[in-house]
């Protein structure tokens, strides 16, 4: 058989994406020539990102396996956020409605909420790869879709026969916000279902869990055996968080509340003293309003100011701190710098109405 020329020559279907991966890998040196300090990058399956100074590109693993510079360190860690997915109902009032009182709405807006959906596009605007588990009803649909829009892998997203979770929040004139929650499907997951998504990830990876969700003492123990860490946002408190096996947790993310239930005590540095004392292998980042944020492990102990805005809503201001924060630590920077990035994240984030709405983008942030 005759071979064809090549301007007759019909385009091989491996053609374009070797293309693209040639082009990505001459933009991936073309970064890598810009670093100033060396790295190291720990592979994963999927499709990492590498973080450049403050700039993050998705590169194929095959390129992955070449790039082993000798110098600046970053490492990739990839997020599984088995987290809520709610509608929230919000509505504008004066003042918050006092027991046997009935009161007039100053408006009514319908958004995608939950603090697992919240947190997970807030990794996601702050450069993380991150996937979503969770499960929704029919009636919830489009919170999958607000996900995957906003840079999300919902791979792991599951309908079930169930309502979806919603919230009913007032918000004041003063910007605060009072809470009602229904945590239909998201009480749904089964434990199996969780073991099959988390072998999936590797060791190294990270779980970001928030009380909203069932099974979270299956998730916390099976994540452990698999030498994956776990990040617990402890929200809302409930009783039964004293029994979950937090001993597997890495990260806590709490404020002054939660971490009153957790250890007794009122003072932040108190607060912080008594985390280490309970839990001396895992890290506490503690969110306290107006006045900032502290962070302590076993070998040191930061704080950060907030910063001075004019609230308006303040109801996705804690899951813009915490996808942010975690970001920032998957992204290979230190605590200090990723209680800046997620001081300066919330505080955008409350100067909008709504909840994964008001969630900033990287860039938005300056340098």
């Amino acid at each position: 058989m005759a071979l064809l020329s090549s301007e007759k020559r019909p385009e091989n279907r491996t053609d374009a994406p070797l293309r693209r991966a040639s082009h990505t890998l001459a933009r991936a040196d073309e970064l890598l020539s810009e670093a100033v300090s060396p790295f190291e990058v720990n592979l994963r399956p999927g499709s990492p990102m590498l973080r450049l100074r403050s700039r993050a590109i998705r590169v194929p693993e095959f390129f992955l396996l070449k790039a082993r510079p000798q110098h600046d360190r970053v490492t990739v860690m990839r997020i599984l956020n088995f987290g809520s997915l709610n509608i929230d109902h919000v509505y504008r009032v004066r003042d918050f409605v006092r027991p046997g009182e009935t009161i007039d709405s100053q408006g009514y807006e319908r958004f995608a909420g939950g603090k697992g959906l919240n947190q997970s596009i807030a990794l996601a605007r702050a450069g993380a790869e991150v996937f979503h588990a969770g499960c929704v009803g029919t009636d919830g649909l489009w919170l999958r879709d607000t996900l995957e829009e906003a840079g999300v892998d919902v791979a792991h997203v599951n309908v079930v026969d169930e309502p979806t979770g919603h919230a009913i929040i007032q918000v004041n004139e003063a910007g605060e916000n009072a809470i009602v929650l229904y945590g239909g499907a998201n009480r749904k997951i089964d434990p199996a279902r969780v073991g099959e998504v988390l072998t999936r990830f590797v060791e190294g990876d990270l779980l970001l869990l928030q009380n909203e969700v069932g099974a979270l003492p299956e998730m916390m123990a099976l994540a452990a055996a698999r030498n994956i860490r776990v990040a617990f946002n402890a929200a809302p408190m409930t009783s039964d968080v004293s029994d979950y096996p937090l001993e597997n947790v890495d990260f806590f993310v709490i404020n002054e509340t939660e971490a009153a239930a957790l250890v007794g005590k009122n003072a932040p540095a108190e607060m912080l003293s008594a985390m280490r004392a309970r839990f001396p292998g895992a890290a506490t980042v503690l969110t306290l309003g107006a006045e900032g944020s502290m962070y302590a492990d076993s070998a040191q102990q930061l704080s950060c100011a907030a910063e001075k805005v004019n609230p308006v809503d303040t109801t996705a201001a804690g899951d813009t701190f915490t996808g942010y924060f975690l970001a920032e630590i998957a992204l290979g920077n230190d605590p200090e710098s990723a209680l800046h990035w997620a001081t300066k994240a919330a505080a955008i984030c409350v100067t909008r109405h709504g909840a994964g709405i008001s969630i900033p983008q990287r860039e938005e942030l300056g340098d």
